[in-house]
């Protein structure tokens, strides 16, 4: 009986502690800002991006299949689009597609880096409403391939500048502005860029690049919209498995035919997905966001030491974005097998594509991938991939201008540091600058979000307007 009576008292010991602990996890005090305003020509805004739409810089994984004929067009529409940036700026091209425009400031020490890539992803009209890169303005949306990745960006950067040259405002540090036009393919304009600027010891203060954006309902018991800054992303990677075996004809179906053997170590691999892990960058968004979290979430993130299972289910069961910020995710993407219904092929080939959490490796997976699979008819290797990147700091100048920025745009929203799961050119620029960050300057809906890649990718005009805004605002808060 006295077991007992101990074996109660600790655990109503150990349930006081866990409410005092979510009790005591509430939101910091914050700072009270006014909104500022900043006018923008929300139609020149709107005309610009338009422009930019109607050129197909589309991007393959066989560069045979590029049209620069198309590249050179928007390369010839920059200065006609922005002609005040190009009387102020210097301007040169690295390589084939990289761009870097310098807007000379009081003191060229810790610049300001803006970056965005001009290229974009193909686009299947049959699936489309309209024609993919007509850059059509209607019922104030703005339509087209590239309104959302990322020539959106690129556009509203040179708008903030054009619209800053045109009030008067010179830059106190330098601020440079760097685009890529082979992003979409894991292509060399990002680092070239980089080399360059390394070359001639440029430190930046900050680099801001394509990824978070302003976003609601996607941190459990949070309804307040959120701007997540990403501080880090996660590594992208292929894996190919393949089977060879023995083939024939369909009516007398062998016991294990190679479609067979990769069915099964689909499933295998499905039954022991990456193990649960809270890395720096998702720490950060526990401690910023869950502390405005309903009460119930709070318990949890505020006892991880004790719920990390029950956080590991629930991700699990929920999956998207919020299991991919716990663990390395794995997709199957693409499966070949035979061509004919009667023919038993005699080789299963498929792609698997990792999103790896920083603190993991490209060899690491792979060995993981060959345990988990743990079948020596399947063989599995890398093709292509790049680990995840570094941390960024939050403490700073650059940081603080950003989240300024954002507030002044956007009064009101949560602002937190996140894992990146997609990737970025961001991740070259670690080479110069410890500060690097992804935030797109932009509200994106759930649908908008589904939009980036995928059919009918458009953007209000309105919102367009709002991130050149955003732009003015951290150029004028760096230089602050």
């Amino acid at each position: 009986m006295i077991v007992l009576w101990i074996i109660l008292g600790l655990l109503a010991a150990l349930a006081v502690v866990l409410v005092v602990r979510a009790l005591l996890f509430h939101p910091r005090r914050a700072e009270g800002l006014a909104p500022v305003t900043v006018e923008v020509d929300a139609n020149e805004a709107a005309h610009a991006l338009s422009e930019l739409v109607r050129c197909k810089t589309v991007s393959h994984a066989d560069a045979e299949e590029d049209d620069l004929a198309e590249f050179d067009k928007l390369l010839a529409l920059l200065p006609t689009l922005f002609p005040r940036v190009h009387a102020v700026c210097t301007f040169e091209k690295i390589g084939i597609r990289g761009l870097i425009y310098r807007w000379q400031g009081a003191r060229a020490e810790e610049p300001l880096v803006l970056t965005a890539h001009y290229d974009v992803v193909p686009a299947d009209a049959s699936a489309w409403d309209s024609d993919p890169f007509s850059g059509e303005i209607s019922e104030g949306i703005i339509h087209g391939r590239g309104t959302l990745d990322t020539k959106c960006t690129l556009s509203a950067i040179l708008t903030a500048a054009e619209t800053l040259l045109a009030q008067g405002f010179t830059p106190a540090r330098d601020v440079y502005f760097c685009f890529a036009g082979d992003e979409e393919v894991m292509g060399i304009g990002a680092r070239s860029i980089v080399e360059k600027l390394e070359k001639r010891g440029i430190t930046p203060l900050c680099v801001v690049d394509e990824g978070g954006a302003i976003v609601e309902k996607v941190f459990p018991g949070v309804d307040t919209p959120c701007a997540l800054i990403g501080v880090a992303e996660k590594g992208t990677s292929n894996y190919s498995f393949s089977v060879r075996a023995k083939g024939g004809h369909s009516s007398a179906p062998l016991p294990n035919s190679p479609v067979d053997i990769l069915a099964e170590a689909c499933l295998a691999l499905k039954k022991k997905p990456f193990p649960f892990r809270v890395t720096e960058p998702a720490a950060l968004l526990i401690d910023h966001l869950a502390r405005h979290s309903s009460f119930a979430y709070r318990l949890i993130f505020a006892n991880l030491w004790l719920f990390k299972p029950v956080l590991d289910r629930i991700c699990q069961k929920s999956g998207g974005e919020l299991n991919a910020l716990f663990r390395t995710t794995m997709a199957f993407t693409v499966f070949k097998a035979g061509d004919a219904a009667n023919v038993l092929p005699s080789a299963a080939d498929m792609l698997v594509n990792l999103r790896i959490l920083p603190g993991e490796t490209l060899e690491g997976t792979l060995d993981a991938l060959r345990q988990k699979t743990a079948d020596e008819r399947v063989e599995v290797n890398l093709i292509r991939g790049q680990g995840p990147s570094a941390c960024s700091g939050t403490e700073g100048k650059g940081y603080a201008a950003l989240c300024r920025a954002i507030g002044d745009v956007y009064p009101g929203v949560l602002i937190s540091p996140y894992l990146m799961i997609a990737g970025s050119d961001a991740r070259h620029y670690e080479r110069i600058c410890k500060h690097v960050y992804r935030f797109s300057g932009m509200p994106l809906s759930v649908a908008e979000r589904r939009m980036i890649h995928g059919a009918n990718e458009q953007i209000p005009v309105a919102k367009q307007a709002d991130t050149a805004r955003f732009f003015m605002r951290i150029i004028a808060n760096a230089n602050g």
